[in-house]
């Protein structure tokens, strides 16, 4: 081998050597992009199974969660994401779906102990005490519900009544569910938005699958719904609205822009990239598994996995 070309191997090997190994890149990639976390509810770490599990964390899986976000991440108000720059650390912004008692007292109250801020996205017709056909028709023991969901979404449409009407003609048993896995009160919404950094959006009026519908109802459910959150915590609301079941269409998006929403949330999808605000109606989560370990979380969220 001649002195050239082996100084020309050692240049190589010295460049990939400094290269970052897959941990790295994700966490290169992480300081760049924000990811939006989506949670649903947090409940008593003793509390009994109930509803459909992979909904349903608990309060100290959430905690460990949100030690991992504030010591390895910077926590963003839903509203600033857009125009944070990358810093030293991944950036996150923390939303909730549902409005669950659980979410809106138990998590909130962790969320406020470590000054992180978070969004929470409600659906009017279920507040005060309201329950979900999912929590209420997933039989005792079993860990979802009894009704397929292409049927609960597709044929039904997501509505609770047709849902609940197809389930009774089969003979699935309704449970009602404990306290933690109903809907928060207005007072108790009252309360969360009184805490500094909790804001709330749209999740819509009745929680339909917004595809399935017509452009005027899927009006009506956006328009609804902001009329409600407005009249009553017009100082603690952002203006996005959060799909239900991750629902989402051209005409979907069309008619959230039309109604007055900068944003709308999808449940799946990866980082928020730069090229993800072209089509800011439809912007990705990151929808965090009930199951998921510390570790798994840490490095899905940018933290590395040690």
């Amino acid at each position: 081998m001649s002195i050239s070309l082996r100084s020309g191997v050692k240049g190589l090997a010295e460049a990939f050597a400094v290269l970052p190994g897959p941990s790295g890149l994700l966490r290169r990639l992480a300081r760049r992009a924000p990811l939006i976390l989506a949670y649903h509810n947090v409940v008593p770490d003793d509390a009994p199974p109930a509803g459909d599990r992979s909904l349903h964390l608990s309060r100290s899986a959430f905690a460990a969660q949100l030690d991992v976000l504030a010591d390895r991440c910077t926590v963003l108000p839903l509203a600033d994401l857009k125009a944070s720059e990358p810093g030293a650390k991944p950036r996150v912004a923390i939303t909730f779906d549902d409005a669950y008692r659980g979410a809106v007292t138990t998590a909130v109250a962790e969320l406020v102990r470590r000054k992180l801020p978070a969004t929470i996205f409600v659906a009017p017709q279920y507040v005060g005490d309201g329950a979900f056909w999912w929590d209420e028709l997933t039989p005792p023991g079993a860990a979802a519900p009894a009704v397929p969901r292409t049927l609960a979404l597709g044929g039904l449409q997501g509505d609770d009544r047709s849902i609940r009407a197809w389930a009774a003609k089969q003979g699935v048993p309704v449970t009602p569910p404990p306290s933690h896995l109903r809907v928060a009160t207005e007072a108790e919404l009252a309360a969360a938005v009184a805490k500094p950094g909790i804001t709330l959006g749209s999740h819509t009026w009745s929680h339909p699958y917004l595809p399935s519908l017509s452009y005027e109802e899927v009006s009506r459910e956006l328009t609804q719904s902001w009329s409600w959150l407005r009249d009553r915590f017009p100082d603690h609301l952002v203006p996005w609205i959060s799909y239900p079941y991750g629902g989402v269409s051209e005409d979907v998006e069309e008619v959230a822009a039309a109604t007055g929403y900068r944003a709308g949330l999808c449940i799946t999808g990866g980082r928020v990239s730069p090229r993800s605000w072209n089509a800011p109606h439809a912007l990705p989560r990151y929808n965090v598994p009930a199951g998921i370990s510390v570790r798994g979380f840490r490095a899905r969220v940018g933290g590395g996995a040690e």
